[in-house]
């Protein structure tokens, strides 16, 4: 005999193997039982939640000569026929290819004639909401008032596309995705029931792969063991054959994401690539692992919620507290915009370079979510004494020119918009000055005096005094020189003892807001 796959071989034969439905299934058996059986029913859900499975139970379980507590008996002449495919009372209809007005005038037709054996006729449209609109205009009626041995089970995964006059027609039962501790139980009996030695972690990633399909976690089971026969699946077996990416590859791509290390990432990144591992699958995990750890920072009992091994909870511990909530939400963010970027993308591999470049590189993206990444940056490197921002003129150097050098060279003298120049990035001027000086200018304002003048007025009279010395006066004088070419006159001054009252000073606050503003 050929070989038959999982899905097929162990599809359910009656309403106590269906799982993860119990609200529709409880439903269902208590009408049979009670003899309230409706004439239309629509099941919605996703692919592989159990809506023609169940359909087909209840076609037998209403055609039963001996039903069980609502159950068929599976040993009757209509049970046998109805599970060969073989029974003229169950009729079973891709709309997907039959969605014409004639197809459905055909079925139209064919209720006019009672059942030939057992008590009803049960017709099942799979993918329902396919048919065209002539199409439900010509089952409208038909579906209304059908004959009392007529049964529909329309079923559809976009149950947003059936007109409303079909839904208000039908008994609607929504499927529910199936959880993935109820898929990898079911995997853990099947596993068994075919001999096959599988971990406990191998079954819960299948099942969380499956993303609440039970068919899809049987196909996705049958390939593995399929790769691997005769051998126990282990976990690393179904990351290879599924190209995922196990839970440390994500840990270390974010720590080196909040380093800002970005050869690191893109190093990782090429040898993902090299491995086969699928990138649209990569993408969707590190946005599932990001959200984990924003739900541990969240609060402090949501590890009931994660499902994630005892082994990776405290190491997601660790890992959310070197990480921000805003940042985390940004990352999220710029993850799930690639999600869904990526599923048609002919160059995945650019697409994902370029979001981990979004994330170690704040200043990249102009998104207002990112401003506070790139404030902590600015901050950072000021701590560092690094330039901050970039400026338009040639970078300020740190040291002073060589004496020698600047004899040699005569500087021509500076315009006002050199001046202003300098106003703009004074910070960068500050940074590359001697740390004591950088104490003293902290707190100082600037007024721009007109040509080649700037003043600068210290908070206090001990601040005049020590800026006012030659060896100082003279640092800053030539690190502004070499970052301008300009030779520029400093007036140094206190508040208190400012000669200049009648210019107002410059607002570094409000230059700093126009400048963010701007930018974004």
């Amino acid at each position: 005999m050929s070989y038959m796959a999982l899905y097929r071989k162990f599809r359910p034969t009656e309403f106590g193997d269906v799982k993860g439905q119990e609200h529709i299934v409880t439903t269902l058996k208590n009408q049979i039982k009670a003899d309230r059986i409706g004439h239309a029913y629509l099941f919605c859900g996703t692919r592989g939640t159990g809506k023609t499975t169940i359909a087909k139970i209840f076609a037998k379980a209403v055609n039963c000569e001996r039903p069980v507590d609502g159950n068929p008996c599976g040993e009757c002449a209509a049970c046998r026929s109805i599970a060969a495919g073989t029974s003229m009372n169950v009729i079973e209809i891709d709309a997907a290819s039959n969605n014409g007005v004639d197809n459905i005038r055909e079925i139209r037709d064919e209720v006019a004639y009672s059942p030939t054996e057992g008590r009803y006729k049960v017709y099942i449209i799979d993918e329902v909401h396919m048919l065209s609109i002539g199409a439900f205009n010509a089952l409208l009626k038909t579906l209304e008032e059908p004959p009392s041995y007529v049964i529909f089970i329309l079923a559809t995964t976009e149950a947003h596309k059936i007109p409303v006059t079909i839904l208000s027609r039908c008994q609607r039962y929504d499927f529910r995705r199936i959880s993935a501790e109820t898929i990898t139980a079911r995997l853990e009996e099947l596993t068994k029931a075919e001999g096959v030695a599988a971990e406990d972690k191998a079954l819960r990633y299948i099942a969380k792969a499956a993303d609440g399909s039970m068919r899809d976690a049987l196909s996705l089971l049958d390939q593995c063991i399929a790769f691997y026969l005769n051998e126990e699946l282990t976990y690393d077996h179904v990351l290879d054959v599924l190209g995922a990416v196990d839970t440390e590859v994500y840990s270390g791509l974010l720590r080196q994401t909040l380093k800002q290390d970005l050869v690191g990432v893109m190093e990782r990144i090429e040898e993902l690539v090299l491995q086969g591992r699928e990138l649209g699958q990569f993408v969707t995990d590190f946005t599932w692992y990001l959200r984990n750890l924003l739900l541990l920072k969240s609060s402090d009992h949501m590890e009931d919620v994660l499902d994630v091994s005892t082994e990776n909870l405290q190491q997601l511990r660790e890992e959310a507290q070197l990480i921000e909530t805003d940042t985390l939400m940004r990352y999220i963010r710029i993850f799930s915009e690639l999600g869904g970027q990526i599923r048609y993308a002919t160059q995945k591999r650019v697409l994902v370079e370029v979001a981990f470049i979004k994330l170690c590189k704040p200043a990249m993206e102009a998104n207002p979510d990112g401003l506070l990444d790139r404030i902590r940056a600015l901050e950072k490197q000021m701590e560092e004494g690094l330039p901050a921002v970039p400026m338009s003129t040639p970078a300020y150097e740190a040291a002073a020119p060589d004496k020698k050098q600047e004899a040699a060279l005569v500087a021509p003298k500076a315009l006002p918009e050199d001046v202003q120049n300098v106003v703009e990035n004074w910070y960068n001027v500050v940074n590359r000055l001697h740390p004591l000086l950088r104490t003293y200018l902290k707190d100082a304002r600037l007024k721009a005096l007109g040509d080649n003048r700037l003043g600068i007025l210290a908070a206090t009279s001990t601040g005049e005094d020590f800026l006012k010395e030659p060896a100082h006066l003279e640092e800053i004088r030539a690190v502004i020189q070499k970052g301008t070419g300009k030779e520029m006159e400093l007036v140094i001054a206190s508040v208190e003892s400012d000669p200049n009252t009648e210019i107002g000073t410059i607002d570094m606050e409000q230059l700093i807001h126009m400048e963010i503003e701007i930018e974004e």
